[in-house]
C-alpha cells in the first residue's frame, strides 16, 4: 500500500493584533514555481491519487466516454453578425480548440484555427477574437501557461499571416482605433495581476512604444475595457467591489484624450452606455442597492442632469440594460429568477417577456446593432440545452434561431424543481434541483453545489457535467445562497465581509432543508464548490464534518486570512471588500472564524478530492497544496484525503475541450465511486 504523501514541517509564526498561528507548510509557497523539493512533493501527490483511483477501481473512463457520447460530431455557434460580416466557430467531437470563421456576402473563410496554435504546446488558450474596424485583421491574446497573462497577435485575414506580435502581459482584450491601425489593451502588474494600466498599441510597432493613457495608482482599483454600444467611445471602468468610476474616450479622435464621466465616490456603483443623442445610466446612487436607471444628454455629463427612467424597486434587481432606438431592454431578477423586461421609449409601455419553465435562466446575447428591429437572447433551464431565440421588438414574434445539441438526451425524461428552504435566521434561500423521472427521492444520493461570493449567480441553467451522475440516480441541487446576488444586492451583502459566515450557513441548513422534505439520502449526501465555491467547502467540512459523505473541492481559496494579509499575492488588495482588510482587526478576527485553514480541528472528516493547478492566477497553487496535509494531520477517520495538481494549466485546470472534460469526469466519477460505499 502506498501512503499517503508526508511533506516535512517547517513551523512559521505569523503574528497580527496579538494574534500567534502557526503554519507548518507555509514553505510549500514558492513564487517562481522552481523549487525542486516543492514540485517533488506535488509530484507524490498526483502519484498518490492516481494510485488511489487505481487501487479502489474507480472508472474515469467511463464518464469521460458519456460526454463524448453526448457531444455533436461538429458543433457550430450562431454567427455574430457586425456590420455587413458575421462570425461563427466551430469544434468537432475530437478537437481540442474551436475554429473561426468570418463570413462576407455568402463567402466563408477560416480566419483561426486555435487547434494549430496549440499544436506542440503543454498548455493553450486564446482570450477571444476581435475582429478589426475594417473587418481585414482579427486580434487575439495568447495565454500559455494558464496564468492570463495574454500577449496579444494579429493577423491579416487575407494573407493568413501573423502580421504583429505584442508581448504586452495584458488581460487579453482590446478595443481597435477607428481607422484598424492599432488599438487599446489594458496591462497587469506582473507581480499582483491586478490590470492597472491603459495603452495604445500601433500595429507593426515595439511593445515598448506603445502610449501609455492611463494608470492607476490605487491597488484596490481594477481596470476594464468595452466599447460603447454605438462603438463610438471606449469606456474604461476603474472598479473595485463597493464603487467605481468611468473615463470616456472618442474612438473618432486621432489623439487618445479620456474624459471622467462620474468621479468615483464610496460605495457607489454605476454602469454606462450610450445612444447617439443620450448615455444611460445604471445606478446605486441614494443608497438604492438594487439600481436605478438614469438617462443625460451627451452633452451635459453631470449628475445634476441625470433623468430617471427606471426608479428603484425593492424587490427587484436591475442586473444589465441594452439600448435600441426605440426601445429599452433589462435584465431583472425577481424572486432570484431572471428575467427580461422591454421598455417602449416612445410609448413608455413595459412588457415582461414569458418563459415555460418554473426554474430557467435568460440572458441577452448577439446584440452588436444597435439599430436592430430585433433581440437576441439565450434560454436554457436545468432541463433544456441553450436555445438562442431573436424577438421582435415591434411585433413580439419569436424565433428559435439556434441550439446547443446533445447526443442521446430528451428534455421529458427529467424533472425540475425551484424551491425555498428557510435558513436559520429564517431567510428563505431558493435552491433549484433535477433529477431523472422515477427516482426515488427519499432513497436517493445528492450532490449539491454552491459558491457563493463576489455577488456572482451560479444560475439553473443546462449543466452537461452533472448528466452522468444525474442518468445514474443522482440529485443534483444549487443552493442560491447569500453571497451571490440572486434576491437581490442585499442578497450580496448579506454574504461579505462580517457577514460571510451567512454563506456557510445558508449552505448546510439547504442540506438539512433538503433531507428533511425527503430530497436526498442522508447517507449519501455529497457537496461541490470551486474557488470561492471551495472556501465554502472547506467551511462546510469544518462546522459539520459528519453532514456530507464525499466533497469535491476545486481550485479552492481556503487559506483566507495568511493570503488576504500579503499584499504581494495577486489579485489580494482588490478584494478587500469582499473579504475584509486584515490591517483592521475586527475583519481580521471575523476571517478567522471561517477561515478553513486556520479552522482545521480533529474531526472525522469526509473523503475530499481537492484539485488545483500550478500557474492558477486566482488561487495560488500553494493554498491547496498547504490545506491537503495539514487536513490530513487532523482527519480522524480513515477517509481519503486526495490532491490532483496540474503541474500546467491555470485556474480552469487545463486547456482544451476534451482535457477540461477529462477532468471533470476525474472529479465526478469520485462522488460516484463514494455513492457505491455505505457510511
Amino acid at each position: 500500500m502506498i501512503k499517503p504523501p508526508n511533506p516535512k514541517k517547517k513551523k512559521k509564526i505569523l503574528i497580527a493584533h496579538g494574534d500567534k498561528r502557526v503554519d507548518n507548510y507555509y514553505w510549500i509557497r514558492d513564487d517562481k514555481r522552481e523549487d525542486t523539493e516543492v514540485i517533488n512533493y506535488l509530484k507524490e501527490e498526483n502519484k498518490y491519487a492516481e494510485y488511489w483511483f487505481k487501487e479502489n477501481k474507480v472508472d474515469k473512463n467511463s464518464i469521460f466516454n458519456e460526454y463524448k457520447a453526448f457531444l455533436p460530431n461538429l458543433e457550430k455557434g450562431f454567427p455574430t453578425k457586425i456590420d455587413q460580416y458575421s462570425y461563427f466557430s466551430t469544434i468537432s467531437i475530437s478537437s481540442q480548440h474551436r475554429k473561426y470563421y468570418q463570413v462576407y456576402k455568402k463567402r466563408k473563410k477560416l480566419i483561426l484555427d486555435v487547434n494549430k496554435l496549440a499544436k506542440g504546446k503543454e498548455y493553450y488558450d486564446i482570450s477571444g477574437i476581435f475582429p478589426s474596424r475594417n473587418h481585414k485583421m482579427v486580434a487575439f491574446g495568447e495565454d500559455i501557461n494558464g496564468r492570463r497573462e495574454y500577449s496579444i497577435s494579429s493577423k491579416d485575414i487575407k494573407s493568413n499571416k501573423i502580421i504583429d506580435r505584442n508581448e504586452c502581459f495584458s488581460s487579453g482584450k482590446i478595443i481597435w482605433n477607428l481607422n484598424s491601425n492599432g488599438y487599446f489593451y489594458l496591462k497587469k502588474d506582473p507581480k499582483t495581476l491586478i490590470t492597472d494600466s491603459l495603452y495604445f498599441h500601433k500595429i507593426g510597432g515595439k511593445a515598448k512604444e506603445d502610449l501609455l493613457i492611463y494608470k492607476e495608482n490605487d491597488n484596490e482599483f481594477n481596470l476594464s475595457i468595452s466599447a460603447s454600444r454605438t462603438k463610438k467611445y471606449l469606456f474604461l471602468q476603474i472598479s473595485k467591489t463597493e464603487s467605481n468610476e468611468y473615463w470616456i474616450l472618442d474612438l473618432s479622435k486621432d489623439k487618445p484624450n479620456l474624459k471622467l464621466f462620474l468621479k468615483r465616490k464610496n460605495k457607489h456603483l454605476y454602469y454606462i452606455d450610450d445612444t447617439p443623442n443620450e448615455f444611460y445610466i445604471l445606478s446605486n446612487k441614494d443608497k438604492k442597492p438594487n439600481f436605478s436607471l438614469f438617462s443625460c444628454p451627451i452633452s451635459e455629463l453631470k449628475e445634476q442632469n441625470w433623468r430617471e427612467i427606471i426608479p428603484h424597486n425593492k424587490k427587484e434587481l436591475i442586473q444589465d440594460f441594452l439600448c435600441f432606438k426605440d426601445f429599452l431592454v433589462l435584465e431583472i431578477r425577481k424572486k432570484g429568477q431572471s428575467q427580461l423586461l422591454k421598455i417602449n421609449l416612445k410609448t413608455k409601455e413595459k412588457e415582461l417577456l414569458k418563459f415555460k419553465d418554473s426554474a430557467y435562466t435568460v440572458n441577452l446575447s448577439n446584440n452588436s446593432d444597435y439599430l436592430s428591429k430585433e433581440i437576441f437572447f439565450i434560454y436554457s433551464s436545468l432541463k433544456t440545452p441553450s436555445i438562442l431565440f431573436s424577438q421582435n421588438l415591434y411585433s413580439g414574434k419569436r424565433i428559435k434561431r439556434w441550439q446547443q445539441k446533445i447526443n442521446r438526451f430528451k428534455e421529458n425524461e427529467y424533472e425540475t424543481q425551484r424551491i425555498f428552504l428557510k435558513s436559520r435566521d429564517s431567510k428563505k434561500i431558493p435552491v433549484s434541483i433535477i433529477y431523472k423521472k422515477g427516482t426515488d427521492l427519499k432513497n436517493a444520493p445528492i450532490l449539491q453545489y454552491g459558491y457563493g461570493s463576489y455577488g456572482s449567480i451560479i444560475e439553473p441553467s443546462f449543466k452537461l457535467a452533472f448528466l452522468p451522475l444525474i442518468n445514474r440516480g443522482f440529485i443534483f441541487a444549487i443552493a442560491h445562497i447569500r453571497g451571490g446576488q440572486d434576491l437581490g444586492r442585499s442578497w450580496y451583502d448579506d454574504g461579505r465581509m462580517t457577514k460571510k459566515m451567512n454563506t456557510f450557513f445558508d449552505f448546510i441548513d439547504c442540506t438539512k432543508g433538503l433531507l428533511k422534505r425527503n430530497i436526498g439520502s442522508s447517507k449519501k449526501v455529497y457537496a461541490m464548490g470551486g474557488s470561492a465555491g471551495g472556501l465554502l467547502m472547506g467551511a462546510i467540512i469544518n462546522l459539520e464534518p459528519n453532514l456530507y459523505k464525499g466533497i469535491i473541492s476545486a481550485v479552492p481559496f481556503v487559506d483566507v486570512l495568511t493570503t488576504m494579509s500579503d499584499e504581494s499575492i495577486p489579485l489580494t488588495t482588490f478584494e478587500y471588500k469582499e473579504w475584509g482588510n486584515p490591517k483592521i482587526k475586527k475583519e481580521y478576527f471575523y476571517m478567522k472564524k471561517y477561515s478553513p485553514y486556520d479552522n482545521i480541528s480533529y474531526s472525522k472528516y469526509p473523503p475530499v478530492l481537492v484539485t488545483s493547478s500550478l500557474y492558477d492566477s486566482q488561487v495560488q497553487y500553494f493554498e491547496p497544496a498547504k490545506y491537503v496535509p495539514k487536513l490530513r494531520d487532523y482527519n480522524t477517520s480513515n477517509n481519503p484525503i486526495l490532491l490532483k495538481m496540474n503541474l500546467i494549466g491555470g485556474h480552469a485546470g487545463k486547456s482544451g475541450r476534451l482535457e477540461s472534460l477529462k477532468e471533470t469526469a476525474e472529479e465526478l466519477s469520485f462522488i460516484a465511486h463514494l455513492a457505491t460505499r455505505d457510511f
